[in-house]
């Protein structure tokens, strides 16, 4: 819990450091578009200037030269084993759920248009190892996509090739689990509502629960209650039949951990925290979609991204409950768990989700470590 706790200080939202690319592939030629978040080049390159904490047009127009050669040379497509020439296109700025990007166009000639495209992705590989790329490549109106990461950092894709669904599902699924597993603000509410699943609240005193059996129950109802909220909110706004503001989500999410929480030292709704998880899942779904929307993905791709998406956010969430809670029904057999553990550990998860409403609802970040 220490480590989470501190490695959640340098969070500042459910987004990590991801890069968004579209490649369209025609013939020998391609044009493609990448949206890379201004907070990363600016780490990578210091753009800002006058150290005034803010990017402007200005300083990222001036540096156009500087972030098209350190982009590109992280980049290389090869056909035939010889690699593509790529050329630096216009340079623009674009919002995304958690910032602003600047959105690199680029084209490329190469040298064969029928083998297999393969390409090479490093960007910011050497800086944060939880930087992810992820790629569309559209040909003759068909899409594949893949995933970059440091242990993932070369792709392959055959032209006119009918893919199978599975493999969709399966790139969407990895994505899915390593998403939840970084989103240190959705693990804090989820192990906020664990923490008390071995512990029953009588005559003003935590008791420890008599056996297994009630625990089970008690974890398979928070469990269930979340996971069906989130995952329906999730399908809602990524079908786009959702839209409410991400700094409107994000903020509100920070609210769930607090409370969650609260709970914990001021039991309030300890036998209500299955409905509790499942109010406060509708909001976290909203959060969790935003890597999928800011992908782009047309109207008839976002079935299969989010099929299989899903199912990996369930699995990565299922991995951290089957971890946590054998460690919480030992521990809570102990006189000291109440008080040490649960009070003293919901009170800094407590500090930490504070940290973070002040962060999205008034949109600076605090530098902390």
């Amino acid at each position: 819990m220490v480590w989470l706790l501190t490695a959640s200080f340098n969070v500042f939202a459910h987004k990590a450091s991801d890069s968004y690319m579209t490649v369209q592939v025609d013939g020998r030629q391609i044009s493609g578009q990448w949206d890379i978040a201004l907070r990363d080049l600016d780490y990578a390159l210091g753009l800002d200037a006058n150290d005034d904490g803010n990017i402007t047009w200005a300083e990222l127009r001036n540096s156009r030269d500087v972030v098209y050669a350190y982009a590109l040379s992280r980049l290389q497509m090869t056909t035939a084993k010889q690699v593509c020439s790529l050329q630096a296109g216009d340079l623009r700025v674009d919002e995304h759920s958690d910032g602003h990007y600047a959105v690199l166009n680029f084209r490329a000639i190469c040298p064969s248009a029928s083998t297999p495209l393969s390409i090479d992705y490093r960007l910011l590989f050497d800086l944060d190892p939880q930087h992810r790329g992820l790629i569309s490549v559209i040909h003759a109106a068909k899409t594949d996509t893949a995933i970059f990461s440091p242990d993932y950092q070369r792709s392959e894709f055959v032209r006119d090739a009918d893919y199978s669904g599975w493999r969709t599902v399966a790139r969407f699924g990895y994505a899915g689990l390593w998403h939840i597993w970084i989103g240190f603000d959705h693990i804090l509410f989820l192990l906020s509502l664990l923490l008390p699943a071995a512990l029953a609240w009588e005559r003003g005193a935590w008791q420890p629960k008599p056996g297994f059996r009630p625990v089970f129950f008690d974890v398979l109802g928070v469990v269930t209650a979340f996971t069906l909220a989130h995952s329906f909110t999730l399908s809602l706004t990524v079908l786009q039949y959702i839209c409410l503001p991400s700094r409107w989500v994000e903020s509100a999410i920070a609210v769930s951990v607090v409370l969650a929480a609260l709970n914990n030292i001021y039991p309030v709704l300890v036998k209500r925290r299955t409905w509790f998880a499942f109010a406060f899942g509708l909001i976290h779904g909203m959060g969790i979609a935003s890597v999928l929307l800011d992908m782009g993905l047309s109207d008839t791709q976002r079935l299969l991204p989010l099929l299989g998406f899903n199912l990996g956010v369930e699995a990565g969430q299922l991995a951290i409950v089957g971890a946590v809670l054998p460690l919480i029904v030992g521990f809570s057999r102990y006189r000291y768990y109440p008080l040490v553990v649960m009070k003293t550990g919901s009170a800094s998860i407590v500090a930490v989700a504070l940290v973070w409403l002040a962060e999205r609802s008034l949109d600076f970040q605090m530098n902390i470590f």
